[in-house]
């Protein structure tokens, strides 16, 4: 119920179900559950949708606390957990943490996922996102140009996220004043 509220953009609903759920989950099941990560998860997408970074933050690092417990270091799971810390981060403004969390989400993923995996793209995406903000524009079309080789491979060629890849690729073009490059992109 909390997830179809927060698919519909309800969050207040979608976190009064998933505060619900996990209390009855802490009731039920040991305190190392997957169930209760899976619950801290929920409620941290909730709260970084809504804004509420801290209790994001908290959420999302209960949730990785857990994992770590049960889950094989190089779990796919904890590299997602670390790629939402990073957002949450990244969302505060605190480029440094979040480059750290997006570096281990990132580590993770190359050992557990095959190496045309969409979501290898996401994390390359994720750190070409900071070093741009931090005006690494050559580290960050790096970047950049390696998410956008894996989509190619791994998605439709008219996805979406192909042409956001396009579009970051021409920002950093821009912004280093190669505006035929950018205009290409």
């Amino acid at each position: 119920i909390g997830i179809v509220y927060y698919n519909m953009g309800e969050y207040s609903k979608a976190l009064s179900s998933h505060e619900r759920s996990l209390e009855i989950r802490k009731i039920a099941l040991p305190p190392n559950h997957r169930d209760l990560a899976n619950s801290y998860n929920n409620i941290g997408m909730v709260y970084d949708n809504m804004g509420e970074y801290l209790k994001a933050l908290s959420s999302y690092e209960r949730s990785l606390e857990i994992d770590k417990k049960l889950l094989p270091p190089n779990h796919p799971d904890l590299a997602s957990s670390y790629n939402n810390i990073g957002n949450v981060y990244y969302n505060m403004g605190e480029y440094s943490k979040a480059l750290s969390s997006y570096e281990r989400s990132h580590e993770i993923r190359k050992i557990a996922l095959p190496p045309n995996h969409p979501d290898l793209a996401a994390s390359y995406q994720g750190i070409g996102l900071v070093y741009y903000k931090v005006g690494e524009y050559s580290k960050a079309l790096s970047s950049y140009e390696r998410s956008l080789e894996i989509k190619k491979i791994a998605l439709p060629p008219n996805h979406l996220d192909l042409a956001n890849s396009h579009n970051n690729i021409g920002m950093v073009y821009y912004k280093v004043g190669e505006y035929s490059k950018a205009l290409s992109s």
